[in-house]
């Protein structure tokens, strides 16, 4: 995992109150980076353009351009005239180096944009929307400077913001760079270090980043085992049995030795796997439950809350957040909820926490799990989304690893079953949530066929070889 913070000036000037460390030191430590980056993954050969603003982020531009001066062929684009202290030293130094300057953007290899960082607000200006546009268009491989022009400390991405294919950003990451919005634009993101360890930068902060090989699998150590010692998951069968069904041969791929569906028969049970049982009542010996997924208005809620009246641990999703039982629901506790916006948005408002629009939600996806999380701090959230959230307390986690491979109906009754199945083996919510995720995502990376063709039965099938 690795620590994400909403800024990340209070740690520079930690640097230069507590260390000692200069602001031209941290500059050269970032252009340093940036330049190695560069020489690792391109050869010489390459021509670069460096597009500089005026401020701090168009001085780590200028410095990239000086030490990559004679080594590649470079070209310094002032897209604004250097004003803040370190911009104007920096254009000093490359101009004293005779740095190639251009004023016009040339056709090259590796296209670097240091116009502006987070402390952007509001608008281009014409002049500057054209460039970037115009930058945009070019098919050379594009670097964004800390962050990508046009993102804000916010996260938000203003009209006509830089395309990048990979961010280099400075000291640590910013929550910025999370946003789902912010996923069209960021490409892969690496942290450069300012000249001391990120383990001596970073401070304490309640948000992490997951990494794919923080990925914990179920075990089965137990050698005196059967079915029963790695749990049993109930899941309510409604309207829709197809949704329940996927998720139900999804946990019993994860791990969960028994799994049973729980309704009505219908004509449709007649053709459930025959790995899954089905019954009218909760057996006595689940160990979770997962329900929701295609729920429909298939039991009453006299009925849901027979069936919920005890305290094992409960993943919820999909129709159950639509429901005035949630609210009931929201009182229990080992309970994690797998909303997307605009069942989350719907959430919110049940519980008079908040009345937005989705818009609203996807700007401030950060604020409102938070807001959330502080209400009901014995619920763990996972909010769906191009970047999932995590939420449990105090405690926020991001997975970044999601792609639109998983844009598909079925995946998110997948990903139930993955949650249900580690809840059913004993495992916490916040566990289950954070490593069935994890593990959802890399399903789909593990996929090799086309983005577009991806099924859940692909999904499934895939958990064997995790």
């Amino acid at each position: 995992m690795q620590k994400i913070f909403e800024e990340v000036s209070s740690l520079d000037n930690r640097c230069y109150t507590e260390f000692f460390l200069s602001e031209d030191i941290l500059m050269e430590h970032a252009a340093q980076g940036m330049a190695s980056y560069i020489k690792q993954n391109f050869s010489n050969e390459k021509k670069i353009v460096i597009v500089a603003g005026s401020g701090n982020n168009g001085a780590d531009g200028i410095a990239l351009a000086r030490l990559l001066h004679k080594e590649y062929d470079v070209s310094l684009l002032y897209a604004k005239e250097a004003s803040s202290k370190m911009a104007k030293l920096q254009k000093e130094r490359a101009t004293a180096l005779h740095v190639k300057q251009t004023k016009t953007l040339l056709t090259c290899d590796i296209l670097v944009d240091a116009i502006v960082g987070t402390g952007f607000c509001g608008e281009f200006s014409k002049e500057l929307a054209e460039l970037i546009e115009e930058m945009n268009r070019s098919r050379a491989f594009k670097i964004a400077c800390d962050v990508p022009s046009g993102l804000t400390k916010s996260g938000e991405c203003v009209k006509g913001t830089f395309r990048a294919d990979t961010t280099l950003t400075m000291g640590a990451l910013k929550k910025a760079l999370f946003l789902d919005e912010a996923k069209e634009y960021v490409g892969d993101i690496h942290v450069l270090d300012l000249g001391i360890s990120r383990k001596l930068y970073e401070t304490e902060t309640n948000w992490q980043l997951l990494d794919l090989h923080d990925l914990e699998l179920p075990t089965r150590e137990q050698k005196n085992s059967h079915k029963g010692s790695f749990g049993h998951l109930s899941l309510l069968c409604g309207q829709k049995p197809g949704a329940s069904i996927l998720s139900a041969l999804s946990a019993l791929r994860f791990g969960a030795g028994l799994v049973t569906l729980v309704g009505y028969e219908n004509h449709q049970m007649l053709h459930i796997p025959h790995s899954l049982m089905y019954a009218h009542a909760l057996p006595s010996n689940t160990t979770a439950i997962a329900c929701g997924m295609g729920l429909g208005r298939e039991f009453s809620d006299d009925e849901l809350k027979e069936l919920l009246d005890n305290k094992l641990p409960l993943i919820v999703d999909a129709d159950l957040f639509s429901m005035p039982i949630i609210l009931e629901i929201l009182e229990r506790e080992n309970i994690v909820l797998t909303p997307h916006p605009k069942e989350f948005v719907s959430l919110l408002q049940r519980t008079k926490l908040a009345n937005i629009t989705i818009d609203e939600l996807q700007k401030k996806r950060f604020q409102y799990v938070e807001l959330f999380c502080k209400a009901y701090p014995h619920v763990t959230l996972l909010l769906k989304g191009a970047n999932v959230i995590i939420g449990a307390g105090d405690k926020f986690f991001i997975n970044p690893h999601g792609s639109a491979k998983l844009a598909k109906g079925g995946s998110g009754d997948v990903l139930s079953g993955l949650i249900g199945a580690l809840l059913a083996q004993k495992k916490s919510p916040l566990h289950a949530a954070i490593h069935a995720s994890l593990a959802h995502t890399k399903l789909a990376q593990n996929y090799t066929g086309a983005d577009f063709s991806l099924t859940p039965q692909d999904l499934i099938e895939g958990i064997g070889n995790l």
